[in-house]
């Protein structure tokens, strides 16, 4: 998967958020200073070109939506930042953000946990 430039990353922010809109509707969850309407349209155009986003056609005027969802690309843009960054080792990288925040051993403890919790549900899930 490709990953986005921040312009893109931004635009799917708010798709992902609004579910589908119309470019209008993207360029009003923009914060000021607002692109101009064709800039918008263009980053769509690219989206959708590289299959994060497609369309439904209302005569000339398109109404857009995600076609990767936000959890898939979050999988994706962490593989690879893992893989750039860290050797591809989640342990690697948990530590350098332990050591950068002066996480305390009580806070590693509660993140383990949540993470034990997040597994189990996700298991008991997928047994359902």
């Amino acid at each position: 998967m490709k990953e986005l430039t921040k312009a893109e990353e931004q635009v799917m922010q708010i798709l992902w958020e609004l579910e589908k809109g119309f470019v209008k509707d993207l360029i009003d969850e923009i914060p000021d200073p607002k692109p101009a309407y064709n800039t918008v349209s263009t980053i769509i155009r690219i989206l959708e070109k590289k299959g994060f986003v497609d369309h439904t056609a209302y005569g000339k005027t398109h109404e857009y939506f995600p076609v990767i969802s936000k959890k898939e690309y979050t999988r994706s843009y962490m593989r690879n930042f893992m893989r750039n960054y860290f050797s591809g080792s989640f342990q690697e990288m948990v530590s350098f953000f332990a050591k950068e925040d002066n996480m305390s051993l009580s806070d590693l403890d509660e993140m383990i946990d949540d993470v034990k919790r997040d597994l189990e549900n996700e298991n008991i899930r997928k047994d359902e």
